[in-house]
């Protein structure tokens, strides 16, 4: 599970936790993972393991294989939660952080599916969770190329969730709206300001409903209740001038800075 530092991938962490399933967080602050594997560990009886790990880097995912490899671990459930965002012009962006965005939220979700969901088919049982995102429905300007990798991420996962359904295996995109995590904080989008707080939803409900698409054998869900679901699905059924126009709109205070 990367991302288990905080926001939806400790909630995560804990859902499956407490459903009986050993888990192994990975994401770059090691001591929020120790105590967080203490915490599931002591409280559901699972083995919990922690690997500190930049997932943006290549190599740091070739050692969290490695680590799992020589902890004779198998991975039934793959959950791929990491991710910041940019919220900026992109001409004023700074390069090297647009592409550490893209490899961790493009690069290594497809590197851990590929690493992963083999295995999973080779024994005809397993999951995967790849954390999509509502900016993924439609192109945002001030926002691009995180909803364009968030598009990316629920294409790969929806077509990947047609290849191996008849193994035995799910593939679930997971689309959340806004969401009350430290997401916001470090990444500081100021579009949420114009969204109404009836549509902001908590990463425990965003966990639960997570694994209860993967119950129901889903492939995509947009965590929330029905407003949340009306409010954003029509942006992936929008013509371009139309979902263009209104992401410049929503993404006004974005394109100033």
């Amino acid at each position: 599970m990367t991302g288990a530092s905080a926001g939806i991938g400790v909630a995560l962490a804990r859902a499956l936790a407490q459903r009986g399933h050993g888990v192994t967080l990975v994401a770059r602050r090691g001591e929020r993972l120790e105590a967080l594997a203490g915490e599931l560990s002591s409280a559901h009886g699972i083995r919990a393991e922690w690997v500190a790990a930049d997932l943006a880097v290549a190599a740091e995912r070739d050692r969290v294989a490695a680590e799992i490899e020589q902890r004779g671990l198998t991975v039934e459930v793959l959950v791929n939660s990491a991710g910041f965002g940019i919220y900026a012009p992109f001409a004023s962006s700074e390069r090297e952080r647009e592409i550490r965005q893209v490899r961790l939220l493009v690069e290594a979700v497809v590197d851990l599916d590929s690493r992963y969901v083999p295995g999973m088919v080779e024994r005809g049982r397993g999951a995967v969770i790849n954390l999509s995102s509502t900016a993924g429905f439609q192109a945002l300007p001030g926002n691009g190329t995180y909803s364009a990798s968030k598009s990316f991420v629920l294409y790969h996962t929806e077509a990947l969730c047609e290849e191996v359904r008849r193994h035995g295996v799910t593939v679930v995109a997971v689309c959340p709206g806004p969401v009350a995590t430290e997401f916001q904080e470090a990444s500081e989008p100021a579009f949420t300001e114009r969204i109404p707080k009836t549509l902001w939803i908590d990463a425990e409900r965003t966990a639960r409903d997570a694994l209860r698409a993967v119950d129901a054998g889903k492939r995509t869900i947009v965590p929330g209740g029905p407003a949340v679901r009306a409010f954003f699905s029509p942006g992936r059924m929008s013509p371009p001038a139309v979902s263009l126009a209104v992401g410049r709109r929503l993404m006004s205070k974005e394109l100033e800075r």
